[in-house]
């Protein structure tokens, strides 16, 4: 299938960022990534409810909004108040994940569930009939800008059978170091939804770095 392609607005210029969701609106992504980060789970802080609101004032595509924060249940509705359409959180963040993925169903989101690096996959055996979708790390959240790490294609091969066998319809996404090189060989493995955040905003026309990354097969 062609990637949905979810541009990371960590890496915009926040200065400029109605300009940046500007682009994003004429061009081929699909979704507009959205990263919290609390300082605690993840060692840097990014932004939180107040901020959102105001990018969905301007977005015209959904919102997926990564939860890197302590304690994800408390705040779904807050998340949903501010314009998430999809809002993913973090197996290790969660000790009660089977009720924290139905309370974003309940108020109206699409959910699902992130792993990290050093987490398995198996983990998610009991809980992926209920994600639409799993975002798999393929960095170590907290900044932008790292290095890809290689053994994401197993993992993505490894999902794609559990969601074969469980869930069919969920989405798998990656997040973290994507680019042009190695997207093509994460769309063969089975992803189907890429997070890119500097290898867009970097680059020298980032709605056509967009599209290249779109028609990647």
């Amino acid at each position: 299938m062609t990637p949905l392609i979810a541009p990371s607005l960590l890496s915009a210029d926040f200065g400029n960022l109605q300009r940046d969701i500007e682009m994003l609106n004429q061009s081929e992504c699909d979704w507009l990534h959205v990263d919290v980060m609390d300082g605690l789970f993840v060692p840097n802080i990014s932004f939180g409810q107040p901020v959102i609101k105001h990018i969905k004032k301007h977005a015209r595509k959904p919102l997926d909004v990564h939860l890197m924060i302590n304690d994800p249940g408390r705040y779904v509705n807050d998340f949903k108040e501010a314009g998430a359409d999809i809002l993913t959180v973090h197996y290790e963040a969660c000790i009660h994940l089977d009720r924290v993925l139905h309370a974003i169903h309940d108020a109206g989101m699409k959910g699902g569930v992130v792993l990290n690096p050093s987490s398995p996959v198996c983990l998610l055996e009991d809980v992926v009939q209920f994600c639409d979708v799993v975002l798999l790390m393929s960095v170590n959240p907290g900044f932008g800008g790292q290095k890809f790490i290689e053994n994401t294609y197993n993992k993505v091969r490894q999902l794609r059978d559990l969601c074969n066998r469980k869930n069919p319809q969920c989405l798998i996404e990656v997040d973290g170091g994507v680019n042009l090189e190695n997207a093509p060989k994460l769309v063969e493995t089975g992803a189907q939804v890429l997070v890119a955040g500097n290898t867009v905003f970097k680059s020298v026309n980032p709605a056509e770095t967009i599209a290249k990354l779109k028609a990647t097969v």
